[in-house]
């Protein structure tokens, strides 16, 4: 599925499949916490966590035809945990849309846009594949709220609204400048996709998706202000049915829980396609994770077997930085 990989001539070649590559760097889960000046107590623990049953539920996805991508990255030093062909390029469906919020909230910065202009959906190529705004009586939003749907709810309306008003080509000159080599936006959501149309919405790699999301909680994309406006964002995401499910958060209020945990993510659903990529922070560690799997959405069986993957790796996302 997706655009065929190209592994980068600086990325040594993987080991046979997305599993052994991640086999090979388990040992340094082990001994993460050897490297480097020593961590404060509190850290200390987080280096001895392992992804062992994530690897194992990954193994067994891989073995059943699935493609899978995986990445972790420790946001103390920006160190990889755990990697498992991060480089390939897979459709990601709605996460894609991340780099779109970058370029709006770029525009709103610089000015280019009025974040209180209004837009009509009347006006804009509608498509039912999901959100609210479709089903609401407003038949029009500005455009600050139109983004808040677009992150908050996965809101296709919304996302085709963005899309019409900053335009492709825009978003695809922000992924350049992003640096987000093998990342792409490729179309608007469709409810079909006919021959003449792009075949999936967009396409990433694990391994650029993690990087971008420790970038907006670093405040070093584009600039402090986007970083933080597009982090806002993402915080009201109400999906936290895949990796987030083991955090125990609420997905309509979970910005400012009462436990210590910083979580921000975006989901990315299609037809054989999950993804997710986020930042998880609590008392011992922060961690920026992606995970997108392509499979054959047989039944529903198969469906269940790879959203079982993404709970597994936040229980130990979860050991990890708790």
């Amino acid at each position: 599925m997706g655009m065929p990989p190209v592994p980068d001539p600086a990325l040594p070649e993987p080991l046979g499949g997305p599993v052994a590559s991640s086999r090979r760097d388990a040992p340094a889960l082990r001994g993460a916490g050897r490297k480097g000046p020593k961590r404060l107590p509190r850290r200390a623990a987080a280096g001895r966590r392992s992804f062992t049953a994530t690897l194992r539920a990954l193994d067994e996805l891989a073995s059943s035809g699935a493609q899978v991508s995986v990445r972790i990255d420790d946001l103390d030093g920006g160190s990889q945990v755990l990697a498992g062909d991060d480089f390939l390029t897979l459709p990601v469906g709605g996460l894609g849309v991340v780099p779109l919020l970058v370029e709006v909230a770029a525009a709103f910065e610089a000015g280019r846009i009025d974040p209180l202009e209004i837009v009509d959906r009347s006006a804009v190529q509608g498509a039912a594949h999901g959100g609210v705004w479709q089903h609401l009586k407003a038949p029009a939003l500005p455009l600050i709220d139109v983004a808040m749907l677009a992150a908050s709810s996965g809101d296709a309306l919304a996302v085709n609204a963005l899309l019409h008003r900053v335009g492709l080509q825009a978003a695809r000159s922000r992924i350049e400048e992003l640096g987000l080599r093998r990342t792409a936006l490729l179309d608007r959501f469709r409810d079909d996709r006919g021959p003449d149309d792009a075949p999936h919405l967009a396409l990433s790699t694990a391994r650029e998706m993690a990087h971008l999301f420790a970038g907006l909680v670093n405040s070093t994309v584009v600039s402090p202000g986007v970083s933080a406006q597009v982090a806002e964002w993402l915080s009201l995401n109400h999906d936290l049915s895949l990796a987030a499910s083991a955090t125990g958060l609420d997905p309509f209020a979970h910005e400012n829980d009462q436990h210590g945990l910083l979580f921000v993510n975006k989901t990315g659903r299609a037809a054989g396609v999950r993804a997710e990529a986020g930042v998880l922070g609590g008392p011992r560690a922060g961690v920026a994770f992606a995970l997108i799997v392509n499979f054959d959405d047989l039944t529903i069986a198969h469906r269940l077997r790879a959203h079982d993957a993404f709970r597994v790796l936040g229980v130990e996302l979860m050991e990890y930085v708790y």
